[in-house]
């Protein structure tokens, strides 16, 4: 039977779905139509009903949908504040005697924690891809374990290429047929060349193997360049699953802490070591449930909340490494550079190129442990608004790019932060209702009160996604799948 966790910013918990032809009734398809364009977010107002979750992975949820719109508010400042966003974002406080709050230790989270995000979309990641799986191993039921990793992995392409096949191929077409200036890429000469283009470049992007993402990411959608590594890592997990299922919980265990040394310190698999790291916890929280955790683990039990709080302080100050990346010029020697990473930036392993992502793998393992085993943090995750924003974290990543690069940048400019490419391609819109600039930088309300418009705008294009695109790839793959079964496999309907 297919699962229902699915990893990388999707909401999981859709139950299968019957496509069969069915005779039209008009009123429930008026009434489908009008929630698919009504805005849930506007039902988020304080002193609406909560809504309670009961599932014991709400929190991970939460922490996705969460960590999405730090995602949203990291790319919103970058590109607000053009060049010097990246200098003084990406940079530690006080590298080179820039001092700015924006770039002060854990407020930096607030304003470049786009990176820390990604890290930990793919630690839970690596956590539901294997819950469903690991619970079975755990009992002994390596069958339907082998079961449940075919049904996932037949789904898994499927379930995360068709939104970026939908929503990359309506941003072309909207480009194409309006006109409408971005300041990015042009497109490649007239409609019909781009889309072959774009065909010729999709499918290198979505081979498994391929080592250029970049032809189709950067022209189509500068931010998918993590879905990819996301399929590669879902890959990673389930192989990992499949090779440890009738091992000794001791060796599996193992076997999981070994792979995520491999990863990070022999080869430079970073992203391998997040997923596999997501993996580890999970295995552990399941035997935590049945009481069977190691004996040394299990010791520790009551100091568990005292241990995570200040495990969870470390990982917030590792999520805001810097990040700059000036051509030329080694990101150790910059880490070497910044105020309180001159001894951290000698950790890093020989293995690891970029190296962020060395301090980001702590960082995000570190704060998806210590979430659960903090009582306060994980009901702050389970609150209806990180809920809500679970729900729609895929699309909110696929479309607030679109929506900064049309709507946002005009406002931005039409606010005062205007940058020299505005003059020639929207001269109309630059300065035209000049706010306030004063201020710590990040803070300005040049930039806050454009989200008034920006914000809801961007939420509720990425409800229209969710509800048109994104569910239905989810309910369509699991059809798939259940028509390839043979017939004596094939659920009952």
């Amino acid at each position: 039977m297919p699962t229902k966790f699915n990893g990388l910013l999707d909401h999981g918990g859709l139950e299968d779905v019957n496509l069969h032809t069915t005779t039209w009734k008009p009123v429930r398809t008026a009434r489908w139509s009008i929630d698919a364009v009504r805005p849930e977010f506007l039902s988020l107002r304080p002193g609406s009903p909560k809504k309670q979750s009961t599932r014991p992975t709400a929190w991970l949820d939460g922490l996705r949908g969460f960590a999405a719109l730090m995602v949203y508010i990291h790319h919103n400042q970058l590109w607000s504040h053009g060049g010097k966003g990246n200098l003084i974002y990406e940079n530690g406080f006080g590298y080179e005697g820039r001092h700015y709050f924006a770039a002060l230790p854990f407020v930096r989270l607030f304003f470049s924690g786009g990176h820390f995000a990604v890290a930990i979309f793919f630690v839970i990641s690596g956590y539901v891809l294997s819950v469903k799986t690991l619970s079975l191993i755990q009992r002994g039921q390596t069958q339907h374990a082998a079961d449940g990793i075919g049904s996932a992995l037949f789904r898994r392409w499927l379930r995360l290429y068709i939104p970026i096949i939908a929503v990359t191929f309506l941003w072309m077409c909207l480009r194409h047929w309006t006109k409408i200036w971005v300041d990015m890429r042009d497109m490649n000469g007239t409609f019909r060349e781009d889309v072959r283009t774009w065909y010729q470049t999709f499918k290198n992007y979505s081979f498994v193997f391929s080592t250029n993402i970049y032809e189709f990411t950067e022209p189509y959608h500068p931010h998918t360049w993590s879905i990819p590594i996301e399929f590669k890592g879902s890959i990673i997990v389930y192989t990992a699953l499949s090779a440890f299922a009738k091992c000794s919980q001791n060796a599996r265990l193992w076997c999981e802490v070994g792979l995520i040394f491999y990863f990070l310190y022999i080869v430079d698999g970073y992203f391998g070591a997040l997923f596999m790291s997501g993996m580890l916890l999970c295995d552990l929280d399941l035997l935590a449930q049945d009481e069977k955790l190691p004996r040394f683990l299990a010791r520790l039990a009551g100091f568990k909340e005292l241990i995570f709080f200040h495990l969870f302080i470390i990982a917030l100050y590792l999520g805001g490494v810097p990040s700059y990346d000036p051509p030329g010029i080694d990101r150790v020697a910059i880490l070497a550079k910044s105020p309180g990473w001159i001894w951290l930036s000698r950790l890093k392993p020989q293995a690891v190129f970029d190296a962020k992502w060395f301090y980001l793998f702590w960082a995000a393992f570190l704060a998806v442990a210590s979430v659960p085993r903090l009582p306060w943090l994980r009901y702050f995750f389970e609150t209806r608004f990180c809920q809500y924003l679970a729900r729609i974290s895929f699309a909110l990543y696929l479309v607030h790019g679109l929506m900064i690069w049309t709507l946002g940048d005009r406002i931005y400019a039409a606010a005062g932060l205007e940058r020299p490419s505005h003059k020639d391609g929207i001269p109309g819109w630059a300065n035209k209702f000049p706010l306030s600039k004063r201020g710590p930088m990040g803070l300005e309300l040049a930039f806050w009160v454009p989200q008034i418009v920006i914000l809801p705008a961007t939420l509720y294009m990425a409800e229209v996604v969710t509800k048109l695109i994104d569910e239905p790839s989810v309910k369509f793959a699991n059809w798939v799948y259940r028509k390839a079964l043979s017939q004596t496999q094939a659920p009952k309907q």
